[in-house]
Parts: structure tokens; C-alpha cells; sequence
């Protein structure tokens, strides 16, 4: 087991205690490390890297965008308000701690922010090749509502309605 799957699964056993928190510059090399671990299984099914690892956060960062899970960081989620919507502009997890609810918790995190933002709908989009995400998205409550091609990428759109 590698020292980062090793302090993924530290931080997984610490879940109780999680709560997602505003990233910082000092946290955008784990944030682009659990990015990058966690898009790594698309690369072949993709001619091109997937977005979410070409991107360099520090923006999203310093704009208050970026919000991380675990210390070490092993969970990411980048959220911006868009007009009545929160768009959950990316959600990674580290591979060592997938399958352990922290997408989910992040997603539920997202949520709780949209709703005390006074927005009532959460949007993605997700790359057509990545099945599994929509399959979840779907499981999480979200619809599709419409595909298309923007900036190289095969984007399938999805929304969630939320509600207090």
C-alpha cells in the first residue's frame, strides 16, 4: 500500500469527525493529487485527460470554491453559484477511500450550501464516458437534461431540485 493510499484510508477511518472545510494554497497539491488519483481510471476510455485533472484550482481556491475533506486531504468538492443553482463543478474522492459514503457526504455537503445560499437547485455535468457517475447522479436524485459537446468534452447536464 502506497503512503498516500495509507493516509487516504487514516483519514477514512476518522469519517465521523469530517466535515468538509474551504480550501486553501497550501492544500491545492493534495487537491490536485486526489483529483488526478481519482480521474485516473477514465483516462483510457478518454482521447484526452478528463477537465476536472487539466485544471489548476488556484482560483477556484482563492474565490472560496474549493472545498476539501480530511487531513490529509483525501476528499474534494468545487462549488460555484450560478444564477438560482449551485454547480458542483467537480467531486473527487481519493481511490483509497471510494466506496465509503464521502462523495455521497460531499454531495450532501453541497446541498446544505445551495440551500443556505437560497438556491434551490444543484446542477453538474459529467462526461459521457463515465457511466458510473451517472448512474449515481441519477441514485443521488439528479436528471439529466441535456447533453452536449463544450470545450472537446462529451457533457451530459444534470440538475437536482432541491428543498428545506
Amino acid at each position: 500500500m502506497s503512503d498516500d493510499d495509507q493516509r487516504a484510508e487514516s483519514a477514512a477511518a476518522e469519517a465521523g469527525r469530517l466535515i468538509p472545510r474551504p480550501g486553501t494554497e497550501s492544500d491545492l497539491p493534495s487537491v490536485r493529487s486526489v483529483v488526478a488519483s481519482a480521474y485516473a481510471r477514465y483516462l483510457d476510455r478518454m482521447d484526452r485527460p478528463p477537465a476536472p485533472v487539466l485544471n489548476d484550482y488556484r482560483a477556484a481556491t482563492a474565490s472560496g470554491q474549493v472545498w476539501v475533506l480530511g487531513d490529509p486531504v483525501f476528499g474534494v468538492i468545487v462549488l460555484i453559484g450560478q444564477g438560482n443553482a449551485l454547480l458542483v463543478e467537480n467531486v473527487a474522492v481519493a481511490p483509497a477511500a471510494q466506496g465509503q459514503g464521502f462523495g455521497r457526504m460531499l454531495m450532501e455537503f453541497a446541498e446544505r450550501q445551495a440551500l443556505a445560499r437560497g438556491l434551490g437547485k444543484l446542477t453538474l455535468y459529467t462526461n459521457e464516458v463515465m457511466t458510473e457517475n451517472l448512474e449515481l447522479y441519477a441514485r443521488l436524485g439528479f436528471r439529466e437534461v441535456s447533453r452536449h459537446a463544450e470545450d472537446g468534452y462529451r457533457r451530459v447536464y444534470m440538475e437536482k431540485i432541491i428543498s428545506r
